[in-house]
């Protein structure tokens, strides 16, 4: 069983119910998942010439809310970071929205999603510079995220930052201690009250909606080791380029319900959860972003425009410039099912219209 399994028997009934006030963006993503290894989609045909095997395949839609693309992207995307990653002790470290304002953002989620963003990386910048931590700019790498692990609604933004520091002076500054970056109590004061006054003047309408004690209590902000960095950059290429859910989640389904499978952090066992299929895809198509939202954000000086800081940072840290990683062409790469050779792509055919039930949108 796949999502689009799902999609196809639940997805009708989530139109009927939801279609006047979905956004186009969930319309747009239910239609991919559904097109995705169809005939709506073409395909190509690959020859073994090895052997003279010959196979058809269909191809992907490459819409990041489906749960079979995205690999291929998200290898290319680990590949080009690893290699940037600089000789210095790396830390993860996590804003997370809390509760009182989830809502908002769900309903708002392009101008929330920058808010949090842009508050969150000026808080570390800001309390990253102070004498007692780093006394320069850092360099971030942001990855959203917006799901549990029981596809609830929680977002929240990682980012991976170097253990170093660029003063104005063009110096590097390490952490006292290196398995120490910053106090997340500072931290999670200042996230606060950045995102309350920004929010109050980009949308005074919202931020009226919102309860007091939302800024008199503290938020979550968490900071951790996380060695040299492959490990952390494992952990976000998972939701670089892929949806909330894999295939191998999905246990069940019937003409009322889908149940799948999480892992209980607490007690790290294997849980399952069974919903409505209305209800999981409302759960489900809450995390898929607005079109064109640009998920992964970089700043300080491993942002595009501060290439020549970053070079000034990999020569004071005496770093050797590993080699840039072909770039991916995103195409099936096929074996032969009876030699295991590589198989040469011979044809393509065009997509077509596809069976009626495919077209959940005009």
């Amino acid at each position: 069983m796949n999502l689009a399994d799902v999609v196809r028997r639940h997805g009708p009934a989530y139109l009927r119910r939801y279609g006047e006030r979905m956004p186009q963006s969930h319309r747009r993503a239910l239609d991919a998942i559904l097109r995705c290894h169809t005939p709506a989609q073409g395909g190509s045909l690959y020859a073994c010439d090895h052997c003279g095997t010959r196979r058809f395949a269909w191809h992907r839609c490459g819409h990041r809310a489906c749960n079979q693309c995205g690999h291929a992207q998200s290898q290319q995307w680990l590949s080009e970071q690893t290699a940037r990653l600089l000789p210095v002790g790396y830390f993860l470290v996590t804003f997370t929205i809390p509760a009182p304002l989830r809502a908002i953002f769900r309903a708002h989620q392009r101008l929330c999603y920058d808010l949090l963003f842009a508050e969150s990386a000026g808080a570390l910048q800001e309390v990253a510079r102070q004498p007692r931590y780093l006394s320069g700019d850092p360099g971030m790498l942001g990855v959203l995220h917006t799901w549990s692990r029981q596809l609830s609604y929680h977002p929240h933004v990682h980012y991976l930052v170097p253990g170093v520091a660029l003063r104005a002076d063009g110096t590097a500054c390490f952490p006292a201690d290196p398995a120490y970056l910053i106090s997340v109590q500072r931290l999670s004061a200042r996230f606060r009250s950045r995102m309350r006054r920004s929010l109050r003047q980009a949308a005074p309408e919202l931020y009226a909606r919102i309860p007091g004690h939302t800024w008199r209590t503290q938020w979550v902000v968490h900071s951790q080791y996380a060695g040299r960095g492959p490990q952390a950059l494992s952990y976000l290429a998972r939701y670089v380029a892929r949806t909330a859910l894999s295939s191998k989640r999905l246990v069940d389904q019937s003409d009322h319900s889908v149940t799948f499978s999480y892992r209980e952090s607490k007690t790290n066992t294997e849980r399952t959860v069974t919903l409505t299929g209305e209800a999981f895809l409302h759960r489900f198509l809450q995390h898929v972003l607005p079109k064109g939202f640009r998920r992964i954000r970089t700043y300080g000086w491993l942002s595009p425009a501060a290439k020549q800081r970053f070079q000034t940072v990999r020569t004071l840290l005496n770093a050797l410039e590993h080699p840039k990683p072909a770039r991916a062409t995103f195409t099936i790469a096929m074996a032969c099912p009876h030699c295991q050779c590589a198989m040469r792509r011979v044809a393509d055919f065009r997509r077509t219209r596809g069976p009626p039930e495919l077209r959940l949108t005009a």
